[in-house]
C-alpha cells in the first residue's frame, strides 16, 4: 500500500500519501462525495436546473480536482457498481471527469440548501435505493454538502470522499479521502 501511495503522489501532484483508497474497494462500500470545487455558495437568483450557465460551476482547478480522483481511484484498482449523482451541473461535470463508470442523474441527490427540497425524504429515497442494491454493491454518490451531512452526520470539503458501510440505521462512517485541488 505505501509503495501506491508513493506512486500516486509521484504522478498525481495533489494526492496525499495518507489516502487509503483501499476502503473504497472493500464490498458494501457507499462512497459519499461532494463535487469538486466550484467557488461560491449557493446558485444565483436566477437558477435552472437546465442551465449550467445559472449555476455555479466547477472552475479549472475542480476540474482538475475530478480528473485527479478519478486517476488515484483507477490506479488503486477501485471501481464502482454504479455512480449516482445529482442533476446540478457541478455534480454531473465531477462525476463525468471521475471517469468511474456511466453517471445516472438521481434527483433524490439534488441540493436541499436553503429550504429547496426535502431533506429527510430525499436521504429516505437515497437510502431505499441503495437498499436494493445487493450488499456486497459498491455505490458512488455524487452530491451537494446539505446531502452529504443529512446521508453521513458529518460535513465535507470540495471533492472529498466519505467512505461508508450499510447498517440497518443508515451510513456508518468508515474513513474520508481528500485530494486537495
Amino acid at each position: 500500500m505505501r509503495l501506491m501511495s508513493l506512486i500516486l503522489m509521484l504522478i498525481l501532484p495533489g494526492a496525499a500519501l495518507a489516502q487509503d483508497w483501499s476502503l473504497l474497494k472493500e464490498p458494501g462500500t457507499v462512497a459519499v462525495m461532494r463535487h469538486a470545487l466550484a467557488p461560491g455558495v449557493g446558485d444565483p437568483a436566477n437558477f435552472d436546473l437546465e442551465d449550467c450557465s445559472s449555476q455555479r460551476v466547477l472552475d479549472e482547478r475542480g476540474r482538475e480536482q475530478a480528473r485527479q480522483i478519478g486517476a488515484a481511484m483507477r490506479a488503486a484498482g477501485v471501481t464502482f457498481d454504479a455512480v449516482w449523482t445529482s442533476q446540478w451541473c457541478r455534480c454531473t461535470e465531477t462525476a463525468e471527469l471521475l471517469g468511474m463508470g456511466a453517471p445516472e442523474e438521481f434527483p433524490a441527490l439534488n441540493s436541499h440548501f436553503a429550504g429547496q427540497g426535502d431533506p429527510e425524504g430525499q436521504a429516505a429515497e437515497v437510502m431505499a435505493r441503495i437498499a436494493e442494491m445487493p450488499a456486497e454493491a459498491r455505490v458512488l454518490l455524487v452530491t451537494h454538502q446539505v446531502n452529504v451531512s443529512e446521508l453521513t452526520g458529518t460535513g465535507t470539503t470540495s471533492g472529498e470522499i466519505i467512505v461508508a458501510r450499510r447498517t440497518g440505521a443508515g451510513l456508518e462512517v468508515v474513513g474520508r479521502i481528500a485530494v486537495a485541488p
